[in-house]
């Protein structure tokens, strides 16, 4: 038995355009500028990834507050061309908001970020009594 998704719609397609956010331009060209994260687990810590490319270290502002990492970066880019008849000025803005709340069981004094090749990388590390405790032998007494 295998599960099969079905599309009820009479005319997907002309559905789509109806719904489609850009009637009269303008949305067209609108990207989410949410940036996608790894997290992973490893026994010493957690380690986070998230894929900002084009920004520079400067245009990140990270902050933790009560068991909660945010991360928040802001860009603004403005161009302007002037030729003998005409001028053209363009404007950029880009900003995202990205929180996290972190387990009881991260140290957030040895919290670690580093920005490379457009990964934003932190290293979670836990605390000390969290980490697995390697195994040992128990002498049976009499």
């Amino acid at each position: 038995m295998s599960i099969v998704k079905r599309n009820n719609l009479v005319f997907p397609s002309l559905m789509n355009e109806i719904l489609k956010p850009d009637w009269f331009g303008g949305l067209e060209n609108y990207k989410s500028t949410f940036p996608p994260v790894n997290i992973q687990e490893t026994e010493t810590g957690f380690e986070l990834e998230l894929s900002v490319p084009g920004r520079k270290k400067e245009d990140f502002n990270v902050e933790i507050d009560e068991q909660i990492l945010t991360i928040t970066s802001e860009t603004k880019k403005e161009e302007e061309v002037k030729e003998e008849n005409y001028t053209r000025k363009e404007f950029s803005y880009s900003s995202f908001k990205r929180s996290f709340t972190l387990p009881e069981t991260v140290d957030e004094d040895g919290i670690k970020a580093s920005y490379e090749n457009g990964i934003l990388k932190f290293t979670l590390p836990k605390k000390e009594e969290a980490l697995p405790k390697p195994k040992r032998l128990i002498e049976i007494g009499k």
